[in-house]
């Protein structure tokens, strides 16, 4: 019988350290996950206190409004507008249409699609 329990005890702990490290590479990606999302805040923070900056309020009314429906294109122009400040290459405040100009701009590039009814 002892060499069946310490065949078992040794199964057991074999598990015990699988279960272990499972555990901790739960807990590691969890961290880096939430690292994320706290460099993701603090970057959008960052760049809505630009906003307040660079843009007008009926400028920061219209990009809010891109944002609802296109996050990923209001944070793009929200990128480039502070990286055209940085290089000093903005007048500030933009106005609502210049935001346009750049909105337009920035989806030229994007197909437009139709739908047609037959």
């Amino acid at each position: 019988m002892s060499s069946d329990d310490s065949e078992l005890e040794r199964m057991r702990a074999a598990r015990r350290a699988e279960i272990q490290n499972q555990m901790e590479a739960r807990a590691d990606e969890q961290l880096k996950h939430e690292e994320q999302e706290a460099a993701a805040k603090q970057e959008a923070s960052a760049l809505s206190e630009a906003m307040r900056v660079i843009l007008t309020p009926e400028a920061r009314q219209r990009l809010a409004t891109v944002e609802l429906t296109r996050e990923e294109v209001a944070m793009g122009v929200k990128r480039h507008l502070v990286n055209l400040h940085g290089e000093g290459r903005l007048n500030v405040p933009v106005d609502d249409q210049t935001l346009k100009a750049v909105l337009s701009r920035l989806n030229s590039n994007r197909r437009d699609s139709t739908i047609r009814r037959i």
